[in-house]
């Protein structure tokens, strides 16, 4: 079954406290964008992967990737106002009906080979794999004035990627008019489908912030070579 990825980096570095976009930002010897690209292909080559950029980025990930010598071979296409938006502009640059799709946030450098592949292999057998973590703190829930301990234990946190079947992932997010979701497995969700969670990696973090960014730099230290 053909497999493609649809890597979203549309952020722009204002919680790094940068005037350069995060998914632009470098982690040990290259763009994090660059290290996220990366983790697909060296998975596997024939994954056909699509970029999804804001447009007047688009520009300056081009002298990225002549400066960094960048040939992994990748589409590139306009992102939307939102998240939503610019996941529904990576499917529309899919011409196939059937297939499988991960989609990932840019800025998740560090997931592993084995989170892709069990993505994959999940959402060829139940239609979706969402990858998530438990949770380790404590949590309580609070509203005004009032909060309360919670169960911790049937709570998660969600990841990227969240691979699907692509046909199912289409649908769904063609089917929307104007609604912004947090995530793909919400908009399946939407539709009525079970989402299917899988074991997801604390490793596997998401850039935001500037401690996120020492993390990422203690954690690619400790990889090995």
């Amino acid at each position: 079954m053909q497999k493609f990825a649809v890597i979203v980096a549309g952020g722009s570095g204002s919680r790094m406290g940068l005037s350069t976009p995060k998914q632009f930002i470098m982690l040990h010897d290259k763009p994090i964008l660059m290290h996220t690209i990366d983790a697909f292909h060296n998975y596997n080559q024939q994954i056909s992967i699509i970029l999804v950029l804001p447009e007047q980025e688009k520009k300056r990930w081009q002298q990225l990737c002549d400066k960094f010598n960048f040939q992994v071979k990748h589409q590139v296409v306009s992102g939307g106002k939102n998240r939503t938006d610019s996941v529904k502009n990576g499917l529309y640059a899919i011409d196939a009906e059937e297939g499988l799709v991960a989609i990932h946030d840019g800025v998740r450098p560090l997931v592993s080979s084995e989170i892709i592949r069990n993505s994959y292999v999940e959402a060829a057998l139940q239609g979706n794999a969402i990858a998530s973590v438990p949770l380790k703190d404590s949590i309580r829930w609070h509203k005004g004035d009032e909060n309360r301990a919670i169960d911790r234990s049937e709570y998660c946190l969600i990841q990227t990627p969240q691979t699907f079947r692509l046909s199912l992932i289409k649908e769904a997010y063609y089917s929307l008019s104007d609604e912004i979701k947090t995530d793909d497995a919400s908009v399946l969700e939407a539709r009525g489908a079970k989402i299917n969670l899988i074991q997801g990696d604390y490793t596997n973090i998401k850039i935001t912030t500037q401690e996120d960014l020492k993390v990422a730099e203690a954690l690619w230290s400790s990889l090995p070579l």
